[in-house]
């Protein structure tokens, strides 16, 4: 069987956050935070620079959190990898609000490209749905982002889709790096300037 081509992670993520109005996004560390950096800094962006595990939990929070706003995860396989467990827990809470996107190049980009579990076999879109999520898919055609666009702003339901992307020397675009300052960006962007008061 010959594998199809695999999308280019800057302009998937390009794509996804066109227009993205008040859409709320965590990115995982590394390259994830570099694509959505790469796609323009905005206050409602949320970059993990080491907490390697934790993106679709903190998005989870988020979510929880702010209801009434769309929340998307962009994180990697690897990073999803180490925080496996919480796709339970984000199932088991079911928020409707709350979109995760895996860009899967089956390697480990930031510790010297090892081939990670996906490499091997593991099936991200399948362990989600095995968790409990209503919608999972993988994603391996450029025809099928718009749709994912789409999803990602108009669906009323959790869902995790993996997208098969190329291991690429993309070059680095990195959002702010004081965590301070980015927790305070996003509360204000979040709540307005009246929260900083408080």
């Amino acid at each position: 069987m010959v594998e199809a081509p695999r999308l280019h992670r800057r302009e998937v993520v390009a794509t996804l956050l066109h227009d993205r109005g008040d859409l709320a996004v965590v990115a995982g560390l590394g390259a994830t935070a570099w694509d959505v950096a790469a796609a323009g800094d905005h206050p409602l962006a949320f970059p993990l620079w080491g907490a390697m595990g934790g993106a679709a939990m903190v998005g989870l929070g988020l979510a929880l959190a702010q209801p009434a706003r769309r929340v998307l995860v962009v994180t990697g396989d690897g990073e999803l990898l180490m925080g496996l467990g919480g796709l339970a827990t984000i199932a088991a809470q079911r928020p409707r609000n709350l979109r995760v996107v895996v860009l899967d190049n089956e390697h480990y980009g930031e510790t010297g490209r090892q081939p990670t579990h996906t490499a091997r076999g593991t099936d991200l879109a399948a362990v989600a749905l095995a968790c409990g999520f209503p919608h999972a898919r993988t994603v391996r055609d450029a025809g099928e982002i718009e749709a994912l666009r789409a999803d990602v702003h108009r669906r009323d339901d959790l869902f995790l889709a993996v997208v098969k992307v190329a291991l690429t020397d993309d070059p680095m675009v990195l959002p702010p790096r004081d965590g301070v300052y980015l927790k305070h960006r996003l509360r204000s962007a979040l709540l307005g300037s009246a929260a900083m008061l408080e």
